[in-house]
């Protein structure tokens, strides 16, 4: 039985006990009945309200996990991403659409890569190299050759 009916029942059984109105003792149980009505009604008004309130709390906390996967990518373990943010990047503007794109050594060393903008085929010289042959793993110069 909802609160709303226990206060239906309880002004059922005043009137059925002929409870006087104008006497101290009837409006005393008349006005509590009253007030118990107002107060069930409120309650249950805001019982429906949180209830929609946890509906849409999950709706956004499933929506937030997805942005957070798509976001921080949580397939990845924790020392993958210790080890990107450590590797240096190379920056290099591809010439057909000006789009910059961020290399690593592999990447470079590869020889070639396909620009994400536009898929124009960029490609690598490392015959040009500053270092020696040898001189590579003694210095950083930048010149990509390293391994």
């Amino acid at each position: 039985m909802s609160m709303v009916e226990s206060v239906a029942y309880l002004k059922g059984l005043a009137e059925g006990l002929d409870i006087d109105a104008t006497k101290k003792e009837g409006k005393l149980l008349s006005a509590i009945i009253d007030v118990l009505g107002e107060m069930a009604t409120s309650i249950t008004d805001l019982e429906e309200i949180c209830d929609e309130l946890d509906e849409l709390v999950d709706i956004i906390d499933e929506d937030l996990g997805s942005v957070e996967e798509d976001l921080y990518n949580d397939d990845d373990d924790d020392d993958d991403d210790y080890e990107m943010e450590d590797e240096e990047l190379y920056e290099v503007t591809c010439p057909n659409c000006n789009n910059i794109v961020y290399l690593d050594e592999e990447m470079i060393i590869g020889g070639e890569i396909d620009c994400p903008e536009c898929g124009q085929k960029l490609e690598f010289d490392l015959d040009d190299c500053c270092c020696e042959d040898d001189d590579c793993d003694s210095h950083d110069c930048g010149c990509g050759c390293k391994e």
